[in-house]
């Protein structure tokens, strides 16, 4: 996996009339892995939607070297369509990469419509069409959100063989996740 780094200076995010963080800083390099932890309503998403370049900060700055894979709310696959085909789908534009279905336990749902899966199987389904971009640097936003146990598991093990390649992974939960390394931050540290 190439070198990859994301770094943000001094970031801060007004929604509205609120400022919800500010003087936030961070810098990881290849094979790093951090949890952005925080109650409900303090910036998790916005943050991981700056870093996205999907929101302006309201002051800071954000730099990164490699590309980018956003796992949020929408899991981008078409409802209608089987798993199997869907995830297909993904595959044909971002190219051969490693399929994870089999690594998060999908293969027996690749004839299921994605509007059948529950919510676990859909954050599943999800992870691995991120996954399989093989982008280096991961931003999960939330990813352990309806899953159970061994799903919580299976995102843990995903991102630990993420990092050991060599990639970022940035993961804002509110949620206990084991990562490598063990670094959080929490927003409440940054509130305004």
């Amino acid at each position: 996996m190439q070198e990859c780094r994301l770094t943000a200076h001094d970031l801060a995010c007004r929604r509205g009339d609120r400022l919800l963080f500010r003087g936030l800083a961070l810098d990881l390099i290849s094979g790093a892995a951090l949890q952005v932890k925080g109650a409900n309503g303090t910036g998790k998403s916005s943050l991981i939607r700056i870093l996205a370049g999907l929101l302006a900060p309201f002051a800071g700055s954000v730099a990164r070297s490699g590309a980018m894979a956003l796992l949020d709310e929408r899991p981008a696959l078409d409802p209608a369509l089987p798993l199997a085909k869907a995830l297909a789908f993904w595959q044909r534009l971002d190219g051969p990469t490693e399929n994870h279905a089999a690594q998060l336990g999908l293969l027996s749902l690749a004839e299921v419509p994605v509007r059948y899966l529950s919510t676990g199987q859909k954050k599943r389904a999800a992870l691995a069409r991120m996954a399989g971009q093989g982008a280096p640097i991961w931003l999960l936003d939330e990813p352990l959100n309806g899953l159970d146990t061994r799903g919580v598991a299976l995102v843990e093990e995903l991102v630990a063989q993420h990092c050991a390649q060599g990639g970022i992974a940035l993961v804002a939960s509110h949620q206990p996740i084991t990562l490598p390394g063990g670094a959080a931050i929490d927003l409440a540290d940054f509130a305004a």
